[in-house]
């Protein structure tokens, strides 16, 4: 009489949104995390709060800072056990999808950008840790991919990164639910995203008034009073991108999501069961 057979194991289930134990941000991660935010928080704000300085210094200072940060926080993920071996090979695959739709889809060309509606996805189901990784990786590769480094490259990574992050940390939700909000994200990261681009290149678009010097209506004005160049920079975004670039990002966004989240979800989260 043969023995019975062992029983099957059922595949962890990883949960999602709140609580999710994809890439979790704890201990070291979270510090790398919050370091990387501060270094890119103060390269785009410069401007409200330092004197005139030459952009192509400040990018560069954040791009060397970010490259190493990035690695140091995959290190800190599989040090913690929020990355393996698996969860990385995802990592990489996601990325080199991304880098490969985004030029393939015009990536900018009257705000149609592809890369941020499998960003916002995976970093639902994945966690806020892979969704910073992922934010930096995708757009690493495809500037590679499309010889599209330069002073740029810097901010787009910490503002996409920023992006997946938080991704990851919505709240809980199911079915349609799940949808409307991933949807409603999808929207507003949109102009987020447009609002802080701009912030890092607001000064030199327009002009920095110097002491002594006519002033424009949008320029900015070093010294002046915080909201006054706040309305400058207001102005400057809703003139330049928000009924354009950012309209058209949010509009990809809307109907990616809403075409398809459901199956990518499903994908994903297959996925993070096998991993």
């Amino acid at each position: 009489m043969s023995a019975p057979a062992p029983p099957v194991e059922p595949l962890p289930v990883v949960a999602v949104g709140a609580g999710a134990t994809g890439v979790r941000l704890r201990g070291w991660s979270a510090a790398v995390v919050a370091l990387a935010s501060v270094l890119g928080l103060g390269a785009l704000t410069w401007p409200l709060w330092v004197p005139a300085s030459g952009a192509d210094e400040g990018a560069g200072f954040l791009l060397v800072a970010l490259v190493p940060l990035v690695l140091l926080l995959a290190l800190a993920q599989l040090t913690e056990r929020g990355l393996d071996s698996r969860t990385l090979a995802v990592l990489g695959v996601l990325s080199a999808l991304n880098a490969a739709l985004r030029p393939a889809l015009s990536a900018g060309t009257a705000g149609v950008e592809s890369v941020f509606f499998l960003l916002i996805l995976s970093g639902r189901v994945l966690g806020p840790g892979f969704g910073f990784l992922l934010g930096c990786t995708s757009l690493f590769a495809s500037a590679l991919l499309t010889a599209g480094m330069g002073p740029w490259l810097a901010y787009q990574m910490i503002c996409a990164a920023w992006i997946g992050l938080g991704a990851g940390l919505l709240p809980r939700a199911r079915g349609a639910a799940e949808l409307a909000l991933l949807v409603g994200y999808g929207v507003v990261s949109a102009y987020l995203f447009g609002l802080l681009i701009n912030l890092s290149v607001w000064p030199f678009l327009t002009g920095i008034a110097m002491p002594g010097e006519p002033t424009g209506a949008l320029d900015l004005v070093p010294g002046a009073p915080l909201l006054d160049n706040l309305r400058r920079f207001a102005v400057f975004t809703l003139l330049t991108s928000t009924a354009t670039f950012d309209t058209g990002r949010a509009i990809t966004n809307a109907v990616a999501l809403l075409l398809l989240g459901a199956p990518v979800l499903a994908v994903l989260r297959r996925a993070a069961r096998v991993s």
